[in-house]
């Protein structure tokens, strides 16, 4: 009897002890972490982990490790902000280069704008209109009556501009009168729709290069490999009545578009 009495509170008396223990240990786990950490059971627990997982997810693990090593073993090579800086560089001066050198080919062998400084031209040009000239015109065919051209100045001894620009109204060979101020070819009357009045050609004496007698009055005849030239104004135009036909290898080109004023544009 006395047994059983004393059994429970024996048992409750070693319960109490250990949650005491318990309790204190607890306590010592909290006071001292690092010994947990350090302790020989969580470090063989936490490589039974690892052992695990890697067993578990080997690709996984296999994965990350490849990741990590492209990132540092491979080199992209990109350009650093000074060689970026030296290529845009290298690139504007040979997109420049490369401008210069179309446009110095084309100015040379193919097109080139010329202003125009008197009222030689009037009405088709005007003081201060620019005109391009097609350097190879006269590369494909052969010199035409009526055409603008540009040739080189006969005459640059009084400091005059180097290039002239006139129509042409005879060729090569041909008989150029003018009579009551009208021009006639081969005794032909020439019709000139881009003249103010057809009459107002002024008279003039056989300059030098014309074929025949020097100094006749109102008649040329043109040489071969020559042009004669006229201004539209034929009032105030200084040209071949003046010095002479013209030498085609002196001619630079034919002027086929008016391109300023903006608004004027028009081909000629």
């Amino acid at each position: 009897m006395n047994n059983q009495e004393n059994d429970p509170l024996s048992s409750e008396g070693e319960a109490s002890d250990w949650s005491k223990e318990i309790f204190e240990r607890a306590q010592e786990r909290v006071e001292n972490p690092e010994e947990k950490s350090d302790s020989p059971d969580s470090s063989e627990a936490e490589g039974a982990l690892n052992e695990e997982n890697e067993k578990i997810y080997p690709e996984e693990t296999q994965l990350e490790t490849t990741d990590v090593a492209i990132e540092e073993d491979f080199d992209f090579k990109l350009p650093g902000p000074f060689r970026s800086n030296l290529r845009k560089i290298f690139e504007w001066v040979a997109v420049i280069g490369t401008a210069f050198i179309v446009a110095f080919v084309i100015k040379a062998f193919l097109f080139q704008a010329y202003y125009i400084p008197s009222p030689s031209m009037e009405p088709t040009l005007g003081i201060g209109d620019r005109v391009i000239v097609n350097k190879l015109s006269y590369d494909l065919h052969d010199v035409n009556r009526g055409d603008l051209i540009v040739f080189e100045n006969p005459s640059t001894s009084n400091g005059e501009i180097s290039d002239l620009i006139k129509r042409v109204v005879a060729l090569p060979g041909e008989t150029l009168e003018v009579l009551d101020g009208k021009v006639y070819i081969d005794g032909n009357l020439m019709i000139e729709p881009y003249l103010e009045a057809s009459d107002n050609t002024f008279n003039f004496s056989a300059p030098e290069g014309c074929i025949g007698a020097k100094g006749v009055l109102n008649k040329c005849v043109v040489p071969d490999g020559h042009v004669f030239v006229m201004g539209d104004n034929r009032d105030n135009s200084r040209d071949s009545r003046i010095f002479g036909p013209v030498d085609i290898e002196t001619i630079v080109g034919r002027a086929f578009v008016r391109v300023w004023p903006l608004g004027d544009f028009q081909r000629l």
